[in-house]
C-alpha cells in the first residue's frame, strides 16, 4: 500500500539490491554519489537506494535506474584515503520513484521523489506454513553454504512478521541481482514467501551437487596426495640405499628415448603405462627386468619412416644390377620392373618376390643389389632349420628370457620401417610339435595383413607394409602352397658356359686377387685356363664351387711370391693346372660316354641345377622280375613299371618273342645310388635303355632324352627343361629328345646353347625309338608313316621352333 510522498537524494548501487532490516556497508566512489551522500549527512541522514539495471554503467541516467529501492538511513560515514568513502546504512521501508527532479546540473546527484509502501504484516496461516518451510530449507542451506555465518538461523528465527522475515533471509541469501531486485518489486509478503521458497529449493539443489562433486574432487587428491607421500618416502628410502639416483636416471633416458621414437598413440600410452609401472618397482626386482627391457624394445624398433630412405632412379638400378651380375637378363628386367611400378605408386603393396634357383646362381647378392638400387638398408634372416614358430612371432612375455621374433629383430637392427629384408632359405624351414613356422609367416608375406602384424611379445601392432621381402629358395614343392601363393616366383637358371667365363674375368679373379693381396702383375689366368677349370673341375649351375677352385690357384701362387719375392710373375694356362688343382675332376662328354647295350643317356633336374643321368639296364635268364635300384623315388619307381609294360606290349614290333618276358630277369640301375632320384622325367629314357638291353642294339651315345611315359607310349610334358639342357651342354651333348609340349620352353634357352644344339620334339615312345636307334627299327607301316607325316609337319613350321633336322638360327 502506497503512502506519503517524500523527496530524497537517490545513490545508485552497482550488483547488489538492499533489503529493508538490512544493515550493510557501502563504498561509494562516483562523484555523484559522494555528493548524494554529502546532501544526505546535511539534511536527515536519509538517503534512497536503488540497484542500477547495468552494473557496467559508470553514468547511469534514469532509465539505467530500477523504480523500485529501499529508503535508507545513513548510521556511519568514513572518508579513505584514496578519495572513496565508506558509509554503513540500514534499510528502512521499500520505496517507489514517483518522479526525478528537474534535470540536474552536469555532474551533480540525482534527487528523486519517492512513494513509501506500506506493507501487511498481519500473520496468516499459510504465510505461518510457508515461513516454516523457509526457515527448514534456509537451515540446510546455511549448512552447505560456507558464506553465511550458522548465526544467521538463530537471527532469523525470532522473527514473526511475514515481511521482515522474507526481507532478512534474502539479506542473507547469494543469488543473482535480477532474482533480488524481483523479491524487492514484490509487495506482498505471502507472494515473496512464496517466490523465496521457489529460489531456496533451487539453490540447495544446486549446493547438494556442489558438495558431491566437491567430494569426489577431494577424494581424489587425498588419494594422489597419498600416492605422492608414499612414492616421496620410497625415493627417500632408496637415495639412501644409493640406488634410486641412477634407477631415476634410467627413467628418465627411457622417458625421452619414447618421445624420440615417435610411436603411433596407441603404442605410445602401453609404453607410458609400461614406464610407469617400471618407476614404482623396486629397481632390483625380476619383475622390473622384464619390463624394462620391453619399454627398450618398443622406444629401439622404428616406427616413422625417414623421408630419404626411398631414393630409387631406375637408370641407377638397371646400371647397379649390371655392375653385380652377369647375365640373368629375364631376372633383372623383371626386378626393375618391380621397382618402377613401386616409384609410380609410392608403395610396395603387391606380391612378394621369390627367387628361386640352384645354389650359388646369385640369389642372395641379388636382394643386395636391390637395396643399393632402392638406396635402402638391407637385412638378411636365414630360416634354414627353422621349426618354432615362436622364432617368427616370437615368445609372450610369462617366458624367462622372452624375445621377440626374427622378424621384429631384425627390423629393430635395420633401424628404419621400410628396409630390403631377405628371407634366405625359406623352403628348408620345417614343422615340429612347437608349430608351423611357415604358418606364421602368412601374415608377414601378406600385403593386406601385414600392416597390423602382431608380434607375441610387443603385444602391439607393428607396421610392415614399408618393407620391401623377398624370399629365396632352391626348391619349391617343400614350400606350402598358402605361403607360395603370396610370392611372385622368379627363376635363377644356372650360368651356361659362355656366362661363367664372362663371370670369371669380371668378377670372381679380380675379387681373389684382391682377397689374396696379389696384384695383376704378380698372375695371370689365360682364357684357355679359365674354360678348363670351369669344364673339368667344376659341374654346377652356379660359379660357388668355381670361386674356390680360383682361391686354390690364388693361394698356391701367393705362397710361391713369398717364397721367391714380389717380382714373381706367374700365368696359369692349361698345362699348369694339374700343378695347382691336381688331377682333372670332370671329364664326361661325347668322348667318354660309350655306346653300350642297355645304357641310354638321360636328363634329371635338381635343386642344385640340370644333370645327365646313365640309365642302365641288363638281362639275366629268370622269370620275369624287375628289380630297380639307385635310392629311386616311388613316382621313378612307377615310371620304370609303366616303361617295362610298353617294351612288353611292342615286342613284336621290335623282333622280340612273345613269351621273352618270362625267361629273363630285368635289372634297372641308376648311378649315383647314395643320391636319391624321383620324378617321372626319366620315363623315356628307362624304355630306351630296356629296348636296348632286350635287343643288343646302343642307344646312341651323343643323344640326351627326357620325358614321362604312359603305358600306350604317350610321351608327357616335363618341367625344368632350361636347367636340364645347360646340363647337357656342360657335358657336350648336342643332341636332344623332349617332348613336343616343351617346344615353348625351348626359347627359354640361352641364345647361344639353342645354336648349339639339335632338338627332336616327339608325341610317342615309337618317335623315340625311331631317332634313338637311328632308324634300325621298323613299328609296322602305320606307324612308320604317322611318324614320316609328323616329322614333315614340323619341317613346315616357319622357323619357331626346329625340326629334326634343323638348327636353331
Amino acid at each position: 500500500m502506497e503512502t506519503e510522498k517524500l523527496s530524497l537524494p537517490l545513490l545508485p548501487l552497482r550488483d547488489i539490491v538492499v533489503f529493508p532490516y538490512m544493515v550493510i556497508p557501502l563504498f561509494v566512489g562516483r562523484d555523484k554519489s559522494i555528493r548524494a551522500l554529502e546532501r544526505a549527512m546535511a539534511e536527515q541522514k536519509n538517503i534512497f537506494l536503488v540497484a542500477q539495471r547495468n552494473p557496467n554503467t559508470n553514468d547511469p541516467v534514469p532509465a539505467d535506474i530500477y523504480e523500485t529501492g529501499t529508503l535508507a538511513n545513513i548510521l556511519q560515514i568514513l572518508k579513505l584515503t584514496d578519495g572513496t568513502m565508506k558509509v554503513l546504512v540500514e534499510g528502512l521501508q521499500r520505496g517507489r520513484i514517483h518522479s526525478f527532479a528537474d534535470s540536474p546540473r552536469p555532474n551533480d546527484f540525482f534527487e528523486v521523489e519517492i512513494i513509501k509502501i506500506v506493507e501487511n504484516s498481519v500473520v496468516t496461516p499459510d504465510s505461518k506454513a510457508l515461513m516454516r518451510s523457509i526457515g527448514s530449507l534456509f537451515e540446510q542451506y546455511v549448512k552447505l553454504n560456507q558464506k553465511i555465518p550458522l548465526e544467521a538461523v538463530s537471527a532469523t528465527a525470532n522473527i514473526v512478521e511475514p515481511d521482515r522475515y522474507a526481507d532478512t533471509i534474502a539479506s542473507y541469501m547469494v543469488f543473482k541481482t535480477a532474482e533480488k531486485q524481483d523479491l524487492l518489486e514484490t509487495y506482498s509478503p505471502a507472494d515473496r514467501l512464496t517466490k523465496l521458497l521457489g529460489i531456496l529449493k533451487s539453490e540447495l539443489e544446486i549446493l547438494k551437487i556442489e558438495k558431491r562433486v566437491h567430494g569426489r574432487v577431494r577424494k581424489q587428491m587425498e588419494r594422489s596426495q597419498k600416492e605422492f607421500y608414499l612414492n616421496e618416502q620410497i625415493k627417500a628410502i632408496q637415495k639412501e640405499l644409493g640406488k634410486r639416483d641412477e634407477f631415476k636416471t634410467d627413467i628418465d633416458e627411457l622417458s625421452q628415448r619414447i618421445k624420440k621414437a615417435k610411436m603411433p598413440k596407441d603404442v605410445h600410452e602401453k609404453a607410458a603405462k609400461e614406464l610407469k609401472r617400471l618407476e614404482m618397482m623396486q629397481p632390483m626386482s625380476a619383475e622390473a627386468t622384464v619390463v624394462r627391457n620391453y619399454v627398450e624394445w618398443l622406444a629401439d624398433l622404428p616406427w616413422k619412416k625417414d623421408p630419404a630412405g626411398d631414393n630409387m632412379r631406375i637408370a641407377d638400378a638397371q646400371k647397379i644390377l649390371d655392375e653385380d651380375h652377369y647375365g640373368l637378363e629375364k631376372v633383372k628386367d623383371r626386378i626393375v620392373e618391380h621397382l618402377a611400378v613401386m616409384k609410380l605408386t609410392k608403395k610396395i603393396k603387391g606380391p612378394i618376390l621369390c627367387l628361386v634357383g640352384p645354389p650359388g646362381v646369385g640369389k642372395t647378392s641379388l636382394g643386395k643389389s636391390i637395396a643399393r638400387a632402392t638406396g635402402r638398408k638391407f637385412v638378411r634372416v636365414s630360416l634354414g632349420g627353422v621349426r618354432d614358430e615362436a622364432e617368427i612371432r616370437g615368445h609372450r612375455r610369462t617366458y624367462i628370457g622372452a624375445l621377440p621374433g626374427k622378424i621384429i629383430q631384425y627390423m629393430k637392427k635395420a633401424a628404419t620401417v621400410n628396409p630390403v629384408f631377405m628371407l634366405d632359405e625359406i623352403d628348408k624351414m620345417s614343422t615340429d610339435f612347437r608349430g608351423d613356422p611357415s604358418s606364421a609367416l602368412l601374415e608377414v608375406l601378406d600385403p593386406e595383413q601385414n600392416a597390423n602384424f602382431n608380434d607375441h611379445y610387443l603385444e602391439v601392432d607393428y607396421d610392415l607394409s614399408q618393407v620391401l621381402f623377398i624370399a629365396t629358395a632352391n626348391v619349391l614343392h617343400t614350400i606350402p602352397q598358402p605361403l607360395l601363393d603370396r610370392m611372385e616366383v622368379i627363376r635363377l637358371p644356372g650360368y651356361t658356359d659362355l656366362e661363367k667365363l664372362a663371370i670369371a674375368e669380371k668378377f670372381l679373379v679380380p675379387k681373389k686377387l684382391e682377397e689374396h693381396g696379389l696384384p695383376k702383375n704378380n698372375v695371370s689366368f689365360s682364357k684357355n685356363a679359365v674354360k678348363k677349370i670351369i669344364h673339368e673341375y667344376t659341374r654346377e649351375a652356379g660359379v660357388r664351387n668355381l670361386e674356390r677352385e680360383f682361391a686354390s690357384v690364388c693361394r698356391k701362387v701367393a705362397r710361391a711370391v713369398v717364397d721367391t719375392g714380389r717380382k714373381t710373375v706367374v700365368e696359369v694356362i692349361p698345362g699348369s693346372l694339374k700343378k695347382y688343382l691336381g688331377p682333372a675332376k670332370f671329364k664326361k662328354g661325347p668322348d667318354e660316354f660309350k655306346e653300350e647295350n642297355g645304357v641310354a643317356n638321360g636328363l634329371a633336374w635338381t635343386e642344385f641345377g640340370g644333370e645327365i643321368l646313365s640309365i642302365e639296364v641288363i638281362t639275366t635268364p629268370g622269370k620275369g622280375q624287375l628289380s630297380l635300384t639307385g635310392k629311386l623315388g616311388d613316382v621313378m619307381k612307377e615310371s620304370a613299371q609303366a616303361a617295362m609294360s610298353y617294351v612288353r606290349s611292342r615286342g613284336r614290333d621290335l623282333g622280340l618273342s612273345k613269351d621273352f618276358y618270362q625267361k629273363l630277369d630285368f635289372h634297372i640301375h641308376i648311378p649315383e645310388g647314395a643320391i636319391p632320384k624321383d620324378g617321372p622325367s626319366a620315363g623315356i629314357t628307362i624304355a630306351c635303355a630296356l629296348v636296348s638291353a632286350l635287343t643288343q642294339y646302343p642307344v646312341r651315345k651323343d643323344l640326351a632324352m627326357t620325358g614321362e611315359v604312359t603305358l600306350t607310349g604317350k610321351v608327357l610334358q616335363i618341367g625344368g627343361l632350361k636347367e636340364k639342357m645347360l646340363a647337357a651342354h656342360r657335358a657336350k651333348i648336342r643332341e636332344i629328345i623332349l617332348p613336343t609340349e616343351n617346344e615353348q620352353d625351348i626359347p627359354e634357352i640361352p641364345a647361344n646353347i639353342r645354336k648349339s644344339m639339335k632338338f627332336y620334339p616327339v608325341k610317342s615312345m615309337d618317335e623315340v625309338i625311331h631317332h634313338a636307334f637311328v632308324h634300325r627299327f621298323h613299328l609296322g607301316q602305320k606307324k612308320r608313316a604317322r611318324v614320316e607325316t609328323e616329322d614333315k609337319l614340323r619341317k613346315k613350321r616357319m622357323g619357331k621352333i626346329p625340326s629334326a633336322t634343323t638348327h636353331f638360327n
